[in-house]
């Protein structure tokens, strides 16, 4: 049974939150007759299944043009294409191909109590696409309308002043953009002890000021926003498309885009729509309008996006040439610049159950470092649905793994690791250090034309020195922070010898990276060992490289990018808020472009 049907009290509040999360429409056939429900799982009228798209792959449309064409396609209703959809439909008729399902109904997605189970569902329906990058790391990518923000730990702050500045954005329309974000899905967490703890430790060891609760980037400490409320349900970008004009925009779920379509007679390639397959495998073509300023915008991320210009033809020749993809456009700096902040954690076990908790607390340190924690899971044999061929050769998790890197001690640790985790509790709590700033870059580049396929991805973690110097303060600092005496007070924890600590660490076999089990007294070889990732990953598509500071693809026409891909930095300690943000600053910047003063935003 789920742990919220064991108390009547915890019962109703379930019972609400599941109410208020679905949507209902009262119709009376006349005043006095029984009211009708009707619940739609897709809480908003123009979400639809792909196959219900209107054309064909002979490109034959409807006669009532529904499906005729659009002034903007945005492929990836992620956490910057809901915004932007919701925005320029106020103007202009959108299309969002979104390849994933709908989050409203998915319980690994609605509910904190499930975070972890929906990142380690990796079947083909799950909202989480996993894979492995080429250093040994787990990762994944978000396969659902939301993006990253239903998969995600939920905390929400926004990027700090410098970061606006260098990317060239008014500052103004900024910081009107995040509220527009935070008035509808954002919320203040309440503590738990083990968060409370770790802002008094952060407090103890240095870390000030107290910031409070703030959405501010400042250094010290602070408590951040989070997009879960107090009944622990989880509110998405998705939530944003509530700002949509509903006759002006069209959602399609289960929509995989194939390709971008290009017309190539002129001096530079123009886009005119693009080509995806439905649910069914049936493909399907949309066409953007021929109206002055009609674009494509790509929204599907820092994985996705880099991967789909290739797959469409815009990319390093010597690859695109080596799949037999033909060439739109030369651009050698696409997929180029990949970065991912990498993270290594500190375990520590309690003897006592503790409440689970995602990011709460930050300590935002002058070092380049942030410190943050999450406590405590539990998972019910009903709530999990997983792939237990993980660690097969043919699994999309291991396809960017050549055979000979996959470690067989490794293999066998994991598959003994998830036969019995899946049900367990684990009572402790991950204290976790994140390095911001990474100065380490990597690459991404195709396997295959399969778009369902990931791409290979390296991140090259801690290549460079300095990145493996400053992990080595931040595992100094967390060290401090465990063993502080506000942090044992409130947890009650037996005081460990760090090395300890950092043996279990290491031990726990986070990911396929080889390891030196018996020196832990290297903080440098702790790091190595043990990094993992946050998902604040970024790049393949760098301004000034790939696209201009206004997003627009360079070389070609009617097609822009805009998502993390373009940066080159994660803002703030965490990046959705800003992501979010740029989907609405984008589009209030694209329309105010288009129509002026007639935009009415």
């Amino acid at each position: 049974m789920f742990w919220f049907l064991q108390s009547p009290m915890a019962l109703k509040l379930f019972l609400f939150a599941l109410l208020i999360s679905l949507p209902i429409s009262l119709s009376t056939a006349s005043k006095g007759k029984e009211q009708k429900l009707k619940f739609n799982p897709y809480r908003y009228t123009f979400i639809d299944k792909a196959s219900t798209f209107a054309s064909s792959s002979s490109s034959s449309f409807s006669s009532n043009g529904r499906d005729s064409t659009y002034d903007y396609i945005v492929i990836g209703g992620g956490t910057a294409g809901c915004p932007l959809a919701a925005t320029l439909s106020r103007n202009f008729s959108v299309l969002v191909l979104e390849r994933g399902g709908v989050p409203f109904t998915n319980a690994n997605v609605s509910f904190l109590r499930n975070f972890h189970i929906g990142l380690a569902d990796t079947t083909a329906s799950s909202a989480s696409q996993a894979f492995v990058s080429t250093d040994g790391v787990y990762n994944a990518r978000a396969r659902v309308l939301g993006g990253g923000s239903c998969i995600n730990a939920g905390f929400y702050s926004r990027a700090d002043a410098a970061f606006v500045k260098r990317a060239g954005w008014d500052p103004k329309l900024v910081n009107e953009s995040y509220p527009w974000v935070e008035r509808e899905i954002v919320h203040q967490p309440k503590l738990t002890l083990w968060q409370k703890a770790l802002r008094d430790s952060l407090l103890e060891v240095g870390v000030r000021p107290f910031n409070g609760y703030t959405y501010d980037h400042v250094s010290g400490t602070k408590i951040g926003g989070t997009i879960f409320d107090r009944f622990g349900r989880r509110h998405t970008a998705a939530e944003l498309l509530a700002y949509a004009n509903p006759q002006k925009l069209r959602v399609l779920i289960y929509a995989t885009v194939q390709k971008i379509v290009f017309d190539t007679s002129g001096t530079r390639p123009r886009v005119t729509g693009v080509i995806f397959k439905d649910e069914n495998g049936n493909q399907h073509q949309a066409l953007l309008s021929n109206r002055k300023g009609s674009e494509v915008i790509l929204s599907s991320g820092a994985i996705g996006s880099p991967q789909m210009l290739m797959l469409s033809g815009i990319g390093p020749k010597k690859e695109l040439q080596r799949l037999k993809i033909p060439l739109v456009l030369e651009n050698e700096h696409v997929g180029k610049g990949m970065a991912d902040n990498p993270m290594n954690t500190i375990l520590v076990l309690s003897k006592q159950p503790i409440e689970q908790s995602l990011i709460q607390t930050v300590g935002i340190t002058k070092m380049g470092v942030y410190v943050e924690a999450s406590t405590g899971f539990g998972q019910s044999p009903e709530s999990i649905h997983t792939h237990y061929g993980v660690m097969s050769d043919k699994n999309e998790l291991f396809s960017t793994i050549p055979a000979k890197q996959r470690r067989p001690e490794a293999t066998q640790a994991y598959i003994r690791r998830n036969k019995y985790q899946l049900h367990e509790a684990f009572n402790g709590s991950f204290i976790l250090e994140k390095l911001a700033y990474p100065i380490s870059r990597g690459h991404l580049s195709l396997l295959n034309t399969n778009v369902d396929d990931n791409p290979s991805v390296t991140f090259n973690y801690f290549k460079h020195p300095v990145d493996l110097q400053r992990c080595v303060e931040a595992i100094r600092l967390v060290s401090k922070v465990v063993t502080s005496k506000r942090f044992l007070n409130y947890t009650q924890c037996d005081k460990q010898n760090v090395h300890e600590m950092l043996s279990l660490s290491v031990k726990a076999n986070i990911n396929l990276r080889p390891k030196q089990v018996n020196d832990t007294k290297s903080m440098a070889q702790f790091c190595k060992d043990t990094v993992v990732t946050i998902w604040h990953y970024h790049g393949g598509c760098l301004v000034g490289k790939v696209v201009s500071p206004d997003r627009k693809v360079l070389g070609v026409n009617r097609l822009r990018v805009i998502d993390g891909s373009t940066f080159d930095e994660s803002p703030g300690t965490n990046p959705q808020a800003t992501v979010m943000m740029m989907g609405r600053y984008m589009g209030v910047k694209i329309l105010r472009k288009r129509l002026g003063n007639k935009a009415g935003v």
